[in-house]
């Protein structure tokens, strides 16, 4: 097949076969002899905004985000374009090529009936218990921790293109790439990326992720004032949405309320725009998904009585369900922030506790600080003690207040420094030496142990006595564990939960 040699407009050298090897709803895409890249090139003429919107996006907006300090923690995060082309009439990027992870493996069940071997990880194939009941091969589904750590590498990613004034617009499943089996997330088609008052959106956005001020008014001329056009805050709406159904595996608005029985797009404008209502309302039920009217593969999820989101997230993530489809749902300033998002579900993680049960799918859950916990996916019961941290903060020297974050303890758990110090947040901005673990907790001889490895100041309050590295203590009912003498150190209380 032959192959075109070109310069991108910024003069570097440029190879791709001159083949269709796949198709958006924009562009075409064709492989490079280089596999690290391939090159789109846009069916359609395109006008000057847009060709000034790559060169920004390709140019000032990517060094923003990749030429920063840290700035190659992104690299894998984003399917960022580095070059704008020109060939025959057409406009082209290069993008780089999609990591292996991200195209499925093991295809679907039955014979791999939709073809799904060697096809991108689209979100819409794991956000869907449907989907995931009856179409994904065991091997490709991950379990629940994993999802966490996708939607905190998306929340992050969405946080950063937030704080150098960008917007994705279409932010949904349709682009964004996951894997869970890795926990492994990247954001793809940022060709589209809005600057407010500079590059409007070109799309509405995805249906299922349109946020309803939007959706509500897209039947007015796109220059009328008073359309709202996708922004910072329909991101964040399509955000919520996503790590929703990344947790949950079903839509938070769509239930069981007609709005026009009579007009089929009618009713959708109306159920994801002005009526938009959340399915799990605490005072308007009118939305709860008719059990007797869905797929059995959706049971038992999207059955909000049996798992609601309040018993499943947890304390730090469920009041930014709220806010989000409740409190903002139609007002979009009151969303939470992607900031918010990641901070939450960085605390759930160290709420979530190994089941018991090596059948249950979901392999985790939420503790939710019940005197008998329970898996809520198998219904399996915790068995022994389960041992809790609850941590405390100096407000004056030796004066400590709660702080309302704890760390559920379990077999080969970690301690790391941002559970030792309340000024290290888990982000890409940790250091080499602040991702590595300071200690580590194990079930032995009948008994909790905290093995310390590093920290120099780890100290038992009850005892008296220091803990140096290479040392151990053990996990006591009450006992107390100054984890650090430094500005923003903690104090741990250990807190023992009987299982059945």
């Amino acid at each position: 097949m032959k192959s075109v040699k070109l310069n991108a407009l910024d003069g570097t050298p440029i190879e791709f076969i001159n083949q269709v090897v796949g198709q958006g709803s924009l562009k075409d895409c064709y492989f490079s002899p280089d596999p690290s890249y391939v090159v789109l090139f846009y069916r359609e003429k395109q006008d000057h905004d847009t060709f000034e919107r790559l060169k920004k996006i390709t140019g000032t907006y990517r060094q923003g985000i990749f030429t920063q300090a840290g700035g190659d923690y992104w690299q894998d995060k984003f399917c960022w374009p580095s070059h704008v082309l020109q060939h025959e009439g057409r406009l082209g990027l290069v993008c780089p090529s999609y990591d292996p992870r991200y195209l499925f493996t093991w295809g679907s069940v039955n014979q791999d009936m939709f073809k799904l071997k060697g096809r991108e990880k689209e979100g819409k194939w794991f956000a869907s218990a449907r989907h995931r009941a009856r179409l994904l091969d065991p091997r490709e589904k991950g379990d629940w921790l994993k999802y966490f750590r996708i939607c905190i590498l998306l929340s992050r990613s969405v946080r950063r293109m937030h704080a150098i004034g960008l917007a994705h617009s279409d932010l949904s499943y349709k682009n964004v790439l996951i894997d869970p089996v890795t926990g492994s997330a990247v954001i793809v088609d940022v060709d589209g990326l809005v600057v407010p008052n500079l590059y409007p959106p070109q799309v509405l956005g995805t249906p299922d992720f349109i946020a309803p001020e939007v959706m509500a008014s897209n039947h007015l001329a796109f220059h009328d004032p008073t359309r709202k056009l996708p922004s910072r805050q329909s991101d964040q709406h399509a955000l919520a949405v996503l790590i929703y159904m990344y947790l949950l595996y079903r839509h938070p608005l769509r239930g069981r309320k007609v709005h026009d029985p009579d007009n089929p797009e009618l009713d959708e404008k109306l159920a994801m725009g002005d009526k938009a209502l959340f399915i799990e309302h605490n005072s308007d039920l009118s939305n709860r998904p008719n059990l007797n009217d869905v797929h059995p593969a959706e049971l038992p999820w999207i059955d909000v009585s049996r798992l609601p989101a309040a018993k499943l997230l947890g304390p730090y993530l469920y009041p930014l369900v709220e806010r989000a489809f409740v409190v903002g749902l139609h007002q979009p300033e009151l969303r939470p922030s992607a900031d918010e998002w990641e901070h939450a579900l960085v605390k759930t993680v160290d709420l979530l506790q190994p089941c018991p049960n090596p059948d249950c799918e979901q392999k985790w859950f939420v503790f939710d600080n019940t005197l008998k916990p329970v898996c809520p996916f198998c219904q399996n019961p915790f068995k022994g003690l389960l041992p809790v941290l609850n941590f405390y903060y100096a407000r004056k020297p030796g004066i400590y207040s709660q702080e309302n974050y704890r760390l559920m303890v379990y077999h080969n758990q970690y301690l790391y420094p941002w559970h030792v110090n309340r000024q290290i947040f888990a982000n890409e901005k940790l250091s080499p030496d602040q991702i590595k673990p300071v200690g580590y907790f194990v079930w032995h001889q009948g008994a909790w142990w905290l093995v310390n490895q590093t920290l120099p100041d780890l100290w038992d309050k009850e005892s008296d006595c220091a803990i140096p590295p290479g040392q151990r203590v053990m996990l006591k009912e009450g006992g107390k564990l100054l984890l650090s003498r430094e500005e923003g150190g903690r104090l741990a209380m250990v807190q023992l939960v009987q299982g059945n």
